[in-house]
């Protein structure tokens, strides 16, 4: 009896998994992706459970199952072919309207979130790549340090290679494996020093072995002259038959074969390129075999001959379609292309007798002509036959001559083309101002949807001198949105910026003021799409659009100080004094409560040396803002800067009282100090910081005083005293850090910069100044280290100022370039590293480059004045007389009031009453 069990020898069952009953489940790897046992099919499944229900007993189940799956059948059908209720319906205008109203509702309340959502995403975006940096950011400090290897180190680096011993064994056996060889090289070898010395009658050499077996291994030199004066004589006879003349002489040449030749052997285009024309002449061939009535495949054959220079097989070629395709006008046109003369002319004729109606044909018939009278009569013969082309049409008239004849032609064509808003509008430019207004009211009674003919009749009425009172857009808002043909909002700004270039200004102004508010409601961010409207036109150029964009906001608007600077800026831009006085006027009556208003139209009267008016404009802006810090402070200064010193000091103790603000106090303290009074300065200072213990800018002062008084132990006890009431104010810190370098105290001064970045983490300019602190102390490796402490530390955003002193002062000269490209993908669009980068194309003598790179630092960033010096400091070498004044001048118009160089030379006592042009000059100097 045999110990194995029966069922051992039986197959397994269908779709048997062996451990599956008790758990096991089962794994592959990588070299069981071979050739395996698929599962059951689908079939093999429903298969099996058919059997199994047949042998429950649930047969009749099953099939009652199925018969209710196929009565639901009709739950699936295609909404779009149905056959329900709505089968015999008609889309008509009502169903359009409909979804016309529900696609403008989702548009708008799509535009309504999309301002959110948009800002929304960002923020996850920036919270996303924040929380998941690249690779290359988690390596970038890792790569900088590479600069740092040297050449020993990388010498020393190992070779990346299979080092394993087994393929180490197998490489060394394949570099000693021995091969045999053959005797006839070894034989070679022992005679490759012998030399043949005589030769005989026949042909044979003799060694100077005296040897004359010729066993393979000996040089016959002999024969090997004779062969070569046999190649030699060949290639003389080939020449001589290639280049005899008539006359039979070898040596003489044909020249104009001579040329003939030299042109067919110099191709214009490579050699590849006939075999490119065989085989699209055969593609082609096929397709018009296959076609013949396919035009565009006869115009491409004919253009493929034309291509290979002939130009004869391009006609026949053409003829050929023009057979095949009588009525297709392309091929006609084509077949004309390539003939000349009267022969195109014979077949322009042939084309319109199959063609009748082509205006296309007409139109090249016509062109084909020479003279005027020879055309008209073509083109009368055109209307004839289609007399509704707009296009014959305007051809007739624009070969008229006299203004009569093309008014009656005009007239015919309105008359045929009531629809064609070009030949209504040629026709009302040719009439009398009256008879115009007639043929407008007839076009706009044949097309009242088109926006056109409205613009065109209130152009007409600004003609007659009624633009003002009478309000043709007005009427037509209401027409155009009652026959549902309203333009958009940029496309009637559009047309009111063509009527400001045409000089329809009064037209522009009413396009603006009856169609700017379509399509906006409340909830719309209205202002701001204005705003950026007339930005937009100011950056076109059209200032009278501008301007109509700004009265209109600020009658929606009146009490939005943004838009009265908006208009104010334009009119001091690109308009008169007069005007901007006039805005100005009307800003200060609309929002009387802004005191920025209120000095601006002091300061536009004060420079045009109307002092009086502008004393009584702050007169005013007193009674209207009592106690206003900002408005006493420019009372000051205007009478400061008129030489009124007691007066201003006078304002400025009555401010004391009446407005006491540390800013007020500041100025008191400032103004004395300006007058090289500083002891009443210190005073006033004292007096300010028992009120003020907070002001920064107060303890900046004190110490700043008493630097000028020559007194360093008490500015450093000013700064000291003024760090621990104001820990948050990183010039204060700068101001102390500085003081104690300049006594020397360098230990002291890197102990005030670590308590800073203490006190202000994240700080850009306490870590560059700590940089510049070790590289004034010579101290490079030190710096080196804080500079990537600080990339590490600072955000990104503010890291431009320490990429440019780290590729100024950190960087050799030939690694600036490759750093400067790191330092822009990681920052992009700072204004202090623009100007690092246009510095070293500077360097490089690449003046436009360099140009280019300080004005997108200026378009950055304007109200960085060491931008504008440096750029300055660059046109005084490389630029002309004109750039210069044209920068100085954008200079004075900007008044930048931020920089490091240029806070420190405007803030200077010593320079309290220059202008900016001359602050300027002072930078540039400065810089280095």
């Amino acid at each position: 009896m045999t110990g194995r069990r029966d069922f051992l020898s039986q197959p397994a069952p269908e779709n048997y998994v062996a451990g599956l009953g008790r758990g096991a489940t089962g794994f592959t790897t990588r070299s069981d992706l071979g050739p395996a046992r698929e599962g059951p099919s689908e079939d093999q499944i429903k298969e099996a459970l058919a059997k199994r229900a047949a042998q429950l007993g649930f047969g009749d189940a099953a099939g009652g199952k199925k018969e209710e799956e196929d009565d639901n059948d009709e739950r699936y059908q295609d909404p779009d072919n149905e056959v329900g209720l709505f089968a015999g319906g008609v889309y008509d205008k009502e169903d359009d309207e409909a979804d016309r109203i529900y696609r403008e509702i989702d548009e708008k309340m799509d535009k309504r979130r999309r301002a959110r959502r948009e800002a929304r995403e960002q923020a996850e975006r920036e919270e996303y790549e924040r929380k998941n940096p690249k690779i290359q950011q988690q390596f970038a400090d890792l790569k900088r340090s590479l600069e740092s290897v040297t050449e020993e180190e990388w010498a020393a680096l190992p070779e990346v290679g299979d080092l394993t011993g087994k393929n180490r064994r197998s490489k060394q056996a394949r570099q000693q494996r021995f091969y045999a060889v053959p005797d006839s090289v070894l034989a070679a070898a022992g005679s490759a020093g012998e030399l043949g010395s005589t030769v005989v009658d026949d042909g044979g050499a003799s060694t100077t072995g005296g040897s004359s077996n010729q066993d393979g291994t000996m040089t016959n030199f002999a024969k090997i002259g004779q062969a070569r004066d046999k190649v030699l004589q060949v290639r003389l006879d080939q020449a001589s038959q290639n280049g005899a003349a008539t006359s039979g002489s070898a040596t003489s040449v044909d020249p104009k074969g001579y040329l003939t030749n030299l042109a067919k052997t110099s191709l214009p285009e490579s050699a590849a390129q006939v075999g490119d024309i065989n085989r699209v002449r055969e593609l082609l061939e096929s397709v018009i075999k296959t076609n013949p009535n396919n035009g565009p495949g006869w115009i491409a054959a004919a253009r493929v001959e034309e291509l290979a220079g002939k130009i004869v097989a391009a006609r026949n070629v053409i003829a050929r379609g023009c057979e095949h395709c009588p009525k297709n006008a392309d091929v006609w046109l084509e077949s004309i292309r390539l003939n000349e003369g009267r022969n195109a002319k014979v077949i322009a004729a042939q084309a319109i007798q199959k063609n009748n109606r082509s205006v296309v044909l007409w139109v090249e018939a016509m062109k084909l002509e020479d003279d005027t009278r020879s055309k008209k009569r073509v083109i009368r013969h055109a209307l004839d036959h289609i007399p509704e082309s707009e296009a014959l049409w305007k051809e007739a008239v624009n070969l008229e001559e006299d203004p009569d004849d093309a008014r009656l032609l005009l007239a015919k064509a309105t008359e045929l083309i009531p629809g064609s808003v070009d030949l209504w509008l040629a026709l009302a430019r040719l009439e009398s101002p009256e008879n115009a207004q007639k043929v407008l009211n007839k076009a706009r009674k044949h097309i009242p949807t088109s926006y056109e003919i409205w613009i065109a009749a209130a152009r007409l009425q600004e003609q007659l001198g009624q633009g003002e009172k009478v309000n043709v857009m007005k009427r037509a808002a209401q027409v155009l949105v009652k026959e549902h043909a309203m333009p958009k909002r940029e496309e009637w700004i559009t047309e009111a910026e063509k009527c400001e270039q045409e000089g329809a200004i009064i037209t522009c102004g009413a396009i603006i003021r009856e169609t700017l508010g379509y399509g906006l409601d409340e909830d719309d961010d209205r202002k701001d799409t204005w705003l950026d409207d007339a930005r937009g036109s100011i950056n076109r150029g059209m200032y009278e659009t501008a301007r109509a964009i700004y009265a209109y906001a600020l009658r929606v608007f009146p009490t939005s100080k943004t838009v009265w600077l908006a208009a104010a800026d334009l009119e001091r831009n690109h308009g008169s004094r007069e005007d901007l006085w006039q805005v100005l006027e009307k800003a200060v009556n609309a929002v009387p409560r802004s005191e920025v208003l209120w000095m601006m139209l002091a300061k536009e009267k004060w420079q045009a040396g109307e002092i009086d008016n502008a004393r009584r404009v702050l007169a005013r802006a007193f009674q209207q803002n009592p106690n206003n810090e900002d408005i006493w402070l420019a009372a000051v200064k205007l009478e400061a800067e008129n030489g009124q010193i007691e007066q201003a000091r006078g304002l400025l103790k009555t401010a004391r009282q009446e407005a006491p603000t540390d800013r007020v106090w500041m100025k008191s303290a400032v103004f004395e100090r300006q007058l090289d009074d500083l002891d009443a300065a210190l005073d006033l200072v004292q007096q300010a910081l028992n009120l003020f213990p907070a002001s920064a800018k107060l303890w900046m002062m004190k110490g700043q005083i008493y630097e000028d008084l020559g007194k360093p132990l008490q500015a450093r006890e000013a700064y000291s005293t003024g760090v621990k009431a104001v820990p948050k104010s990183v010039p204060l810190w700068l101001l102390y850090s500085r003081l104690e370098e300049k006594l020397g105290q360098l230990p002291k001064a890197r102990s005030v910069l670590d308590r800073a970045r203490l006190a202000v983490p994240k700080s850009a300019e306490l870590w560059c100044e700590s940089v510049r602190v070790e590289r004034r102390a010579q101290n490079t490796k030190q710096a080196e280290s804080l500079m990537e402490r600080a990339l590490r530390d600072v955000p990104k955003p503010d890291q431009g100022i320490l990429w440019s002193e780290k590729i100024w002062h950190l960087t050799t000269r030939p690694q600036r370039k490759p750093r400067a490209l790191e330092a822009i993908k990681e920052v992009d669009n700072d204004p202090s590293l623009l100007v690092a980068v246009a510095r070293i194309f500077w360097g490089e003598r690449r003046l436009e480059k360099a140009q280019n790179w300080f004005e997108k630092a200026l378009v950055r960033d304007s109200d960085l004045g060491d931008s504008w010096a440096w750029y300055y400091k660059f046109l005084l070498e490389h630029g002309t007389q004109e750039k210069r004044e044209e920068v100085i001048s954008k200079c004075t118009s900007v008044e930048p009031r931020h920089g490091e160089i240029w806070q420190a030379v405007a803030k200077n006592p010593k320079n309290a009453h220059k202008n900016v042009e001359e602050i300027l000059k002072l930078v540039a100097v400065e810089l280095n």
